[in-house]
């Protein structure tokens, strides 16, 4: 499912004195604030979470925009009650410079009121509209530029927003799977927006490979498990992903040096393995992040709070030494395998394969015929051959050939969602055959649920709940039940928000908040639940599912980044030691997209104000000013 970036606001407040210009009619409250801006104070209470708003750029105009006409009238009932828009610079932050803090950080431009807003607010799309709030002096227009809202009840300043930029990801449901010959999962690949798409994978091996201190040779009983995990597979190394690692202490430039040796030195031994080259992905970075979770509570906690540069000047003489229990445990590369089934069918042309595939059930040969269609599926998707491809697969609909008869159907779903509605009547036909074999009832849970998601299919819920909760009869583990029922509830508050119903559709997140711990997650699947309970304004929730993954090493980069965009903007997160740990995992990870959070919000930044909290600055200049 796609949505656009989504342009949240943030709440700030200031009492410092303004800075020396025009702030026309505008009173900024002080000891009597809670009482001239109770009535907005109370609007902005009664917001549905759902409620969003944001400033755009026309050229030298700036509008603003909202998705809800009622609750802006009730904003701007009155009036004195209004909007002013204070146009801010970038260059405010220059790292050689220091930021005064002050109510208005920039230039300030006439506000509008009540009747004219209401009067002049415009239609911009489907549940969109926008009012036009300023103009922009010439002398303004090839700066980098943000736009915050001051929000006025009888021309009182009440409320100061920053909009910030929230980077958003395609997102689905939990992935349930298809049963094949084994449970089977599309491994959807985490991409912006912009490159959705996704990787059908057999078998994914992980291993930890540890390195001596300043060597790059790795010791053969380190990568012995390797190749016995391989001798022992029916499969073929279809991609190698390495990451490797350095300890802190030393030289960058030393230490570059050692990560790519191992990284490289990993992957000559694996492409001995077998012909023919194998892809290879290698990247390489110094392991702060598993150093300052390690220093925690410790004696060496203090050094959390240093610079990198700092912290390698004290890295050395006896202090490595003392450390170096610590320290060895982060050299080391992570050795991620991506696998594919061998074929020894591998070289027959689809004609071939199709006629041996038919005689193989003509006579009742079902091992050779699993073994052919498996073959058949590998040429799918290398798309050597069309989907249409299975139709020619002649399967008798007897009870004997259901596993094969099941497997097509499934993988053709597979393969095109928009197969569902057809491979779900031909499996509720094969039901009749087998009537107690999970696997089929499995399979037409599960396109069921996507049917109802897609509003193809008219459900009653109690009926489908029970039929959820019905397939443990059949040996369905509790964990793949409890996974379709998370996206019962997540289908359940998208149909409830939009019928408005905001407190049934708390309801249905509240329980996926408490559930979703009861079943092992991918990356993609964390990333739909954290955009799921974000974009239905519950991003504590998506802070408290990604914060874990956010310190670990190994955690996917578009994943970690949407926990920035979640976080930057929370101080009570980023003065934390544990935050400088999650930065320097972005900045080890990608530099250069870390340091991009901190630009304009027209140039895909989250909002250079960010630069305000002098930790993130600090941060920022340390990394991103060369």
């Amino acid at each position: 499912m796609k949505f656009k970036t989504l342009l949240i606001a943030l709440t700030i407040f200031s009492l410092n004195n303004l800075s020396a210009q025009n702030t026309f009619d505008i009173v900024f409250p002080q000891a009597n604030r809670n009482q001239v801006c109770q009535s907005c104070t109370n609007i902005f209470r009664q917001k549905p979470k759902e409620v969003k708003f944001s400033i755009e750029r026309e050229k030298s105009n700036l509008y603003f925009r909202i998705n809800d006409k009622k609750w802006f009238n009730m904003l701007f009932k009155n009036a004195g009650d209004g909007i002013a828009i204070d146009v801010v610079r970038k260059n405010r932050y220059d790292c050689d410079e220091t930021t005064t803090a002050s109510q208005i950080k920039g230039l300030l431009l006439k506000p509008v009121y009540g009747a004219k807003l209401r009067n002049m607010l415009k239609p911009a799309g489907e549940n969109r509209f926008r009012v036009h709030v300023g103009r922009l002096p010439d002398a303004f227009l090839n700066d980098e530029l943000e736009y915050n809202i001051l929000f006025l009840s009888n021309k009182n300043m009440c409320r100061y927003q920053v909009i910030y930029n929230l980077e958003s990801y395609p997102w689905e449901l939990l992935d349930m799977g298809m049963y094949l010959d084994s449970l089977t999962y599309n491994t959807k690949q985490i991409k912006p927006s912009s490159g959705e798409g996704y990787i059908l994978k057999n078998k994914i091996l992980k291993f930890t490979i540890p390195f001596e201190k300043n060597k790059s040779e790795y010791s053969h009983e380190d990568i012995k498990p390797i190749y016995d995990s391989l001798r022992l597979t029916d499969f073929n190394i279809k991609t190698i992903n390495i990451k490797a690692y350095s300890s802190v202490e030393g030289s960058l430039e030393r230490n570059v040096e050692l990560q790519e040796q191992r990284a490289n030195s990993i992957a000559a031994a694996l492409q001995t393995f077998q012909k023919p080259t194998i892809k290879t992905e290698v990247s390489s970075s110094e392991n702060w992040v598993e150093f300052l979770n390690d220093i925690k509570d410790t004696k060496y906690d203090n050094l959390s709070g240093l610079s990198k540069s700092d912290v390698k000047a004290k890295l050395v003489g006896a202090l490595s030494k003392e450390m170096e229990p610590i320290l060895s445990h982060h050299r080391k590369a992570l050795l991620e395998l991506g696998l594919e089934k061998k074929d020894k069918y591998k070289t027959m042309s689809p004609d071939e394969l199709l006629l041996k595939f038919n005689d193989a059930i003509s006579s009742e040969q079902l091992v050779a015929a699993n073994e052919i269609q498996n073959s058949i599926f590998e040429k799918l998707k290398s798309k050597v051959i069309s989907p249409e491809f299975l139709r020619k697969m002649n399967i008798p609909k007897q009870a004997k050939f259901a596993k094969i008869f099941n497997k097509n159907s499934a993988f053709r779903y597979m393969l095109n969602v928009r197969q569902a509605l057809i491979v779900y009547n031909e499996l509720l036909e094969l039901e009749k055959l087998v009537p107690k074999n999970g696997e089929v009832k499995y399979n037409i849970t599960a396109i069921k649920i996507r049917l109802w998601r897609f509003r193809a299919l008219e459900i009653n819920e109690t009926k489908l709940k029970n039929q959820i909760y019905g397939l443990k009869n059949y040996g369905i583990d509790a964990s793949l039940i409890s996974r379709m029922m998370v996206n019962f509830h997540i289908i359940k508050a998208e149909n409830l928000m939009r019928k408005r119903d905001y407190s049934d559709k708390d309801a249905s997140v509240s329980y996926i908040n408490k559930n979703y711990n009861k079943f092992s997650l991918s990356d993609y699947d964390y990333l739909s639940l954290a955009q799921f309970f974000s974009y239905y304004a519950n991003t504590d929730m998506s802070v408290a599912l990604l914060e874990e993954k956010a310190r670990s090493i190994d955690i996917d980069e578009d994943l970690l980044f949407y926990y920035l965009n979640l976080t930057l903007i929370k101080d009570e997160l980023t003065y934390q030691t544990d935050y400088r740990t999650i930065m320097l995992n972005a900045i080890n990870i990608n530099k250069e997209r870390y340091c991009k959070l901190f630009n304009v919000v027209e140039k895909g930044g989250v909002t250079f104000q960010l630069l305000e909290n002098e930790y993130l600055k600090e941060t920022y200049c340390e990394n991103c000013e060369e």
